[in-house]
């Protein structure tokens, strides 16, 4: 078995299209998961050989294929949880609620003490079972269940921490809590059961659809709780339906854990061109036993999921979590004048972007104001030496350009390392959905 141990940082492999048109795939771990090395930067679109995604029709075929490919990510990425990385923007749609269960946990204890009062109030001596989540982890082994989806490394590695960790297209996180049957003549307890939540959500940036798992996995039984049997649903809140839900009634013990597998798909409308919102899907479940009660519904809602037809580049929709992404450029890489004109304008001139801070660059989207900020910061007028193009930062696609934020960088650096970097930054944005106002970052290593 293996052992829960603490958070490290992990090279991760973002899930590529791994969603059928109509409904999920069952086989996530099929799904190609090549690491590849960000670079970044931004170039002048009249002196690129290759044009930068804003530049390309929306119904560009040759965006529509790349964005199918497997997804480039950061050898050092690690996912963060949801309690410090807010996503691209607040919550807006109805029914949207904190993906921290202990949020309603209580909630659920005025439910259980509700259901132990009416039982003996009516004389009831059928068993009562409650169910709630534990504020205090429970350290204790976890198994691979044979029917469960293989789940990313790095959600074991954070442990029991009853958060969710989150990266682009993929939530994991794992969470204790206790069922505990009452008896209502007296309000003892006869037997509790103690077990951990696996949770999984994964989306792909080329589908509307998205996935979600719960495994439930028994640490320790006693009394009246042996052999308790758990089964569930989901629900789907915010703009998106449920497609297929299997959560069957499954005996739990400790060699042998429930699993619950859901589909969903967003409702935004297909056209047009610009529609987002969010979904969020919440499994819940109650546990059986034969001559007891059915407990409480206990409910685990995952992180929103934002989807969207608003990628420029491409006509196709794609999902993602509230992640914000961080473009990775390596002095000793590729385009060497371009991270060090990215790390001086950043550190000496203190512009936004810089990794390990909130102080964000945010897309933007519209042509012409795209234009203004390089007519900006590097006019046509401005002498270039041989060899050589003007290069600005913050990026010309963003809201915090030469023109749109008012304060820049500009330096004259090696052509080809310039058109490279514009061709780069152009895959991080549609690899990544990056659309209008979006936020992520620069890493300089």
């Amino acid at each position: 078995m293996k052992k829960l141990v603490a958070a490290s940082a992990m090279t991760l492999g973002l899930l590529g299209s791994s969603l059928g048109a109509a409904h999920a795939s069952e086989d996530p771990a099929a799904a190609s998961e090549i690491p590849v090395q960000a670079v970044s930067s931004d170039a002048q679109a009249a002196e690129d050989a290759m044009p930068l995604p804003e530049d390309l029709d929306d119904s560009s075929q040759e965006l529509d294929d790349e964005i199918s490919q497997p997804v480039p990510e950061t050898e050092d990425e690690v996912p963060l949880d949801t309690g410090t990385t807010p996503g691209d923007e607040a919550s807006q749609e109805e029914g949207i609620e904190s993906p921290d269960p202990l949020a309603g946990a209580q909630s659920s204890s005025i439910t259980c003490r509700a259901r132990v009062l009416v039982a003996m109030q009516n004389g009831s001596e059928e068993p009562i079972t409650c169910v709630a989540w534990d504020s205090t982890p429970n350290v204790a082994p976890l198994r691979a269940s044979v029917s469960a989806w293989p789940t990313p490394n790095w959600c074991d590695d954070h442990g029991v921490s009853g958060k969710w960790y989150v990266n682009r297209f993929k939530a994991c996180g794992i969470f204790s809590a206790t069922a505990s049957v009452i008896n209502p003549r007296t309000g003892s307890v006869t037997g509790t059961l103690k077990y951990l939540v696996r949770a999984y959500a994964y989306s792909g940036r080329d589908v509307p659809n998205w996935a979600y798992q719960v495994e439930l996995m028994e640490v320790s039984s006693t009394g009246t709780a042996r052999g308790m049997s758990a089964s569930g649903k989901v629900k789907c809140s915010g703009k998106c339906k449920v497609t297929k839900s299997t959560f069957p009634s499954q005996a739990m013990s400790q060699s042998k854990d429930a699993v619950g597998q859901f589909f969903l798909q967003t409702t935004i409308k297909t056209s047009p061109k610009g529609q987002k919102g969010e979904g969020q899907a919440s499994a819940t479940w109650v546990f059986t036993k034969a001559g007891a009660t059915p407990s409480n519904e206990i409910s685990l809602p995952t992180p929103p999921v934002r989807c969207d037809n608003a990628l420029p580049g491409t006509s196709k929709p794609g999902c993602v979590m509230p992640y914000i992404p961080a473009m990775v450029y390596a002095k000793a890489g590729e385009y060497p004048e371009l991270a060090q004109h990215i790390q001086d304008a950043q550190n000496t001139q203190n512009l936004p972007g810089k990794y390990g801070t909130t102080r964000y660059l945010t897309r933007l989207t519209n042509k012409a104001k795209i234009k203004e900020n390089r007519d900006t910061s590097c006019p046509s007028s401005l002498p270039r030496p041989t060899g050589k193009q003007c290069d600005e930062y913050p990026f010309a696609s963003t809201w915090q350009g030469a023109k749109t934020g008012g304060s820049y960088s500009r330096r004259m650096i090696d052509a080809a390392q310039n058109r490279g970097g514009g061709q780069a930054l152009g895959r991080f944005y549609l690899y990544n959905r990056i659309i209008e106002k979006d936020r992520f970052l620069m890493w300089i290593k």
